[in-house]
């Protein structure tokens, strides 16, 4: 088979451009701009592009598949040379389906949790020796790439993201799956630029449920008010089974799982975490695992990246990186800190990146999320805004938007990061929450020059 990636260098794009290599496909790509690590890693494996830009000459008729990344535009000349000659056109998530039709496809879904209850799956699977594809949304310890395409594997788990599928193709990825084992772990507006009203975003799961493959099961957060609406009209032909934290107890910083065989010590901590946990046990057991097999594994579960993600610690601080930049995920994270260190202050300290964060009518949404930090620092750059083309906000609006007097805004990373180093790190934990990089810093440089001030 010989496939050919438009814009190659996006993180799902590259590794699923890896797996496909890995699996014998001839494979080539193009792109306008390719950063680290996507570019390392596509150079190791003579799949980086010798030239940026697009080149239609690069389409030709032996090409049996390509491959649409949502970084490219819907008038990208490659695109519009394969739709001339009638190539078949992908998007990733199609594609992943095409190459797993004949297995049992496991989707993690919802607006928050859907990497950890991946990565925790994948974890205990390969703890057991259980050959299996995968799509997940960050870099996992243990595994070499995101995204693993085989010819023997009977089982595939994929994260399922809400977002688009391609430019050429609105639906939301996790429509493209059809899941046999599918998993719901709770609903938070997001994306606000695709879904414009909670109600459009809403009917992207009810449609999901609806995908699920006859004989198949649904697994879903109980105490999620949307999720307990929504599954009160049940389909006759799936089964439903709801879920809520695993017993769990703290002691001395450390979480510990209470089961019938005694208690299990964790690496990882936070009630959406246990929540994640609950979920990937049920997901487990429909697969066949017994219970020694999975508390075994979760032991050694170590988190995904950056989620939670230890950058520096001593004795009296830790510092960590969260990839939390929705107000459900800010307000999650931050209550797992705090609840596992009440005796410890909690500086949380976050960027406002994303399209919807930016968005004026959103940031209503995100009030009180950061009520439990002792101080609290937002973060965003007008420049990002300007890109983004949207409506200018103020400091004053995020301000308002937030509430609380624990908060200060920032437009200026270094003067926020003057400003942070200047505070006591004495019995204090910090929490870096982006999807991005405030603008250029080096996270854990930042966490090292604080541990060594404390």
């Amino acid at each position: 088979m010989r496939v050919h990636f438009i814009a190659i260098g996006g993180a799902a794009m590259h590794n699923l451009a890896l797996a496909l290599h890995k699996k014998g496909f001839k494979v080539s790509g193009s792109d306008d701009e390719i950063f680290d690590p996507s570019k390392s890693r596509l150079e190791k494996y003579g799949l980086l592009p010798e030239k940026w830009g697009w080149f239609p000459d690069k389409i030709t008729s032996d090409i049996d598949a390509i491959i649409l990344g949502m970084h490219a535009r819907i008038d990208n000349p490659e695109l519009q040379k394969a739709k001339e000659m009638g190539l078949k056109i992908y998007s990733y998530p199609e594609y992943i389906y095409e190459q797993t039709k004949d297995k049992t496809r496991v989707v993690i879904g919802g607006s928050h949790g859907k990497t950890t209850t991946t990565s925790m799956i994948m974890h205990v699977l390969k703890c057991n020796q259980i050959d299996f594809d995968y799509m997940v949304g960050a870099q996992i310890e243990g595994f070499d790439t995101m995204v693993k395409l085989s010819e023997d594997a009977k089982i595939a788990v994929f994260e399922g993201d809400e977002y688009l599928a391609s430019p050429i193709d609105p639906r939301p990825k996790f429509h493209l799956y059809h899941p046999h084992i599918a998993l719901l772990t709770g609903i938070a507006w997001d994306h606000i630029n695709v879904f414009p009203t909670f109600e459009n975003y809403l009917n992207q799961f009810e449609t999901f449920i609806n995908f699920i493959k006859p004989g198949g099961s649904l697994i879903f957060f109980g105490d999620d008010q949307h999720l307990a609406k929504m599954v009160q009209n049940k389909r006759d032909d799936i089964s439903y089974k709801a879920y809520k934290s695993h017993s769990h107890k703290v002691n001395n910083g450390v979480s510990s799982l209470i089961t019938k065989a005694g208690e299990i010590e964790l690496s990882i901590f936070g009630e959406h975490n246990l929540q994640n946990l609950q979920g990937a046990y049920l997901i487990c057991k429909e697969l066949g695992l017994s219970d020694q097999q999975f508390y075994t594994s979760i032991k050694s579960f170590g988190g995904a990246a950056k989620r939670l993600q230890t950058l520096a610690k001593s004795k009296q601080t830790i510092v960590y990186q969260d990839f939390a930049h929705s107000p459900s995920k800010l307000e999650a994270t931050t209550k797992a800190v705090k609840n596992q260190f009440p005796d410890r202050k909690l500086i949380a300290c976050m960027e406002l990146h994303t399209f919807s964060s930016l968005k004026e009518e959103f940031l209503p949404e995100y009030h009180g999320s950061m009520s439990l930090a002792d101080i609290a620092m937002v973060y965003f750059n007008p420049k990002t805004v300007e890109h983004k083309k949207l409506k200018p906000i103020t400091i004053q609006q995020v301000q308002e938007a937030f509430g609380g007097e624990n908060l200060k805004v920032y437009t200026d990373s270094q003067v926020l990061l003057t400003d942070l180093m200047q505070l006591n790190f004495d019995k204090t934990n910090l929490l870096l929450m982006s999807s991005g990089n405030f603008s250029g810093l080096n996270l854990k440089e930042v966490a090292d020059k604080i541990i060594e001030k404390a």
